[in-house]
């Protein structure tokens, strides 16, 4: 047994190509490139060479990802050129629980060359249109001076933060109108909300008032009690991590990344990148209760689980077949951890142990009523069993004041009716969890990259962060937010990040480079290679000739594109 670190190999332009000024950024689309053994992974690869000359068969324990097939093929290379006649094969496991390791061994599988092709097309295309565009760019602006002269402007990975910019900084108010009707019953103060929400016209809103005051009588028109549930949480995957993780305990995605990481090459939790959020049935579950017991502050509630409050997880939509999802292995005392590492953890563990749960159960009240020809309702909730809400405090479900007793039919006179108004307000600028769910969403970036795309944006100053939430439509869930884990990582264009992208948006591209589109279409030609209805070689070629015609334009109108951006640039230009 022996090990590797990451990819083997390292894909790299000829050496007349690799300096800045060594061709036109053009010539980077056709240039020729060498996929080799990178220097500093020369040891490990000479190691796997000369381990093959006393072996007869191979056999590829990497994770069973389009990545891990694509570093199982550059083992079978090296290992190859030691021993031409070995037989290679790969174990597909997605857990390290014992059966289902020796499963994989039994049923030991081929590499997948389509895997292998998916991945070898991307890192061919992310070489050479990265480099293209980046040269491009700064070859074009760099006379504009400081930032651009020390940044690479390759800024794509995440350009859907700046949508969001320009409905905040194009926002226009509206006012509104509505009509609230309140009710003192029992000593109780009923609020009922109108049906139709609110009106931006104010002489409606008048007039439909004034038939509610001269009806002067509502009228109970329905009554609803049922009993509702709040789902437990769904197992842990990277993408969620990191959202929450922005979220709740007040520290940014890679920060989260970079502690998971190191909590799980100590032994503590599992492999923390993975698409999966459904539990192997193989996978011992309680077994990973038991070893929480021993905890002072959420031990009683996993031996609560062991003496029967255990529930199957429930299981989400996506199996990347490589990782199970996040969970603890074994368990570290959180006061020999530092603050950090010690939150990460502790999410991790109370997200395990929550998805082991029964859910919140509650009943649900709801009257309605008829006032003059409007309807109106309030609505009451009463949490009856907290159940995975009392290991996991990062969800809120509370009652509600209990509504005051209502017949159906009964009529009576509202305590009081009123006009209200206000104003639509901006959408607030975009927060971390949100950033890194329309990533998912838009297919930029991998659970395992999103959070590097995000710091590298902040590194290179296309966008400022900033704490706290904002007022604006989404108010309320950000004060919520801030509540349960403090404030909520803010994205805001600079200047620079805004400029290169009004430049290109506005030179006439039929393509847009500031929409995500392009690198969605990417990712789905990357599967339908895997599926086998897409050759490499076509892939790789279509997506070039696509970012060909994009690059020509801008080039063609190259001094449009710096006339645009000087015209935007901070005074801190030259």
């Amino acid at each position: 047994m022996t090990s590797v670190l990451g990819h083997l190999n390292e894909l790299e332009f000829a050496q007349e190509y690799r300096k800045w000024s060594s061709c036109p950024p053009r010539a980077l689309f056709d240039a020729p490139v060498i996929d080799a053994v990178a220097a500093d992974k020369k040891p490990i690869a000479q190691n796997i060479t000369q381990q093959a000359r006393y072996c007869s068969a191979l056999f590829i324990w990497t994770d069973c990802d389009r990545e891990g097939e694509h570093i199982g093929s550059e083992i079978r290379k090296v290992a190859l050129q030691g021993n031409h006649s070995l037989e290679v094969k790969r174990a597909r496991f997605s857990n390290t629980e014992r059966a289902h390791v020796i499963r994989a061994a039994q049923q030991a599988i081929t590499l997948d060359d389509k895997q292998v092709d998916a991945v070898a097309a991307r890192q061919e295309l992310d070489l050479r249109l990265g480099a293209a565009f980046t040269r491009f760019t700064t070859f074009t602006l760099q006379a504009l001076g400081p930032p651009l002269t020390k940044n690479d402007a390759n800024g794509r990975s995440v350009p859907i933060s700046y949508d969001r910019y320009f409905k905040v900084r194009n926002f226009i108010p509206e006012e509104f109108w509505s009509i609230k009707v309140l009710h003192k019953r029992d000593s109780i103060d009923v609020a009922f909300s109108w049906r139709r929400h609110r009106l931006f016209d104010r002489a409606a809103v008048v007039i439909l008032f004034e038939k509610c005051l001269r009806a002067r009588i509502a009228k109970v028109i329905k009554l609803q009690k049922k009993p509702t549930s709040k789902w437990r949480p769904l197992p842990l995957t990277t993408v969620e991590l990191q959202k929450l993780g922005s979220m709740f305990l007040r520290m940014g995605s890679s920060r989260v990344m970079d502690i998971a990481e190191k909590l799980y090459q100590k032994g503590f939790i599992s492999y923390p990148r993975t698409e999966t959020d459904q539990f192997d049935r193989g996978i011992d579950l309680r077994k990973l209760v038991e070893k929480q017991t021993q905890d002072h502050a959420w031990g009683p509630y996993a031996q609560g689980l062991l003496a029967g409050a255990f529930k199957q997880p429930r299981s989400g939509r996506y199996n990347d077949q490589a990782h199970p999802p996040i969970h603890p292995v074994s368990y570290v005392s959180p006061a020999s951890l530092d603050d950090d590492f010690r939150r990460v953890y502790e999410f991790v563990v109370r997200r395990f142990l929550a998805c082991c749960s029964d859910d919140a159960k509650g009943e649900s009240n709801t009257v309605d009523i008829q006032y003059g020809d409007e309807e109106f309702h309030a609505s009451g909730l009463i949490v009856l069993e907290r159940n995975y809400l009392d290991v996991y405090p990062y969800d809120k479900w509370t009652s509600s004041q209990p509504l005051p007793q209502f017949r159906l039919h009964e009529t009576f006179e509202p305590s009081e009716a009123m006009i209200t108004d206000g104003q639509t307000t901006a959408p607030g600028y975009l927060t971390e969890p949100e950033l890194i769910s329309l990533m998912d969403a838009n297919g930029i970036g991998t659970d395992a990259t999103m959070a590097d795309h995000i710091k590298k944006i902040q590194e290179r100053e296309y966008v400022m962060t900033r704490s706290g939430p904002r007022a604006g439509a989404q108010q309320d869930d950000r004060n919520t937010q801030a509540a349960r884990g403090g404030s909520v990582q803010q994205f805001i264009p600079t200047t620079l990040g805004v400029a290169l992208i009004e430049g290109y948006g506005n030179i006439g591209l039929e393509t847009s480079l500031d929409k995500p589109f392009l690198r969605k279409d990417m990712e789905a030609k990357m599967r339908q290679i895997c599926a086998g209805t897409k050759t490499r070689h076509n892939f790789v070629q279509e997506t070039l000739e696509q970012y060909l015609e994009v690059f020509m334009t801008a080039n063609q109108r190259q001094q449009e594109l710096v006339k645009v951006i000087r015209l935007s640039k901070p005074s801190g230009w030259v």
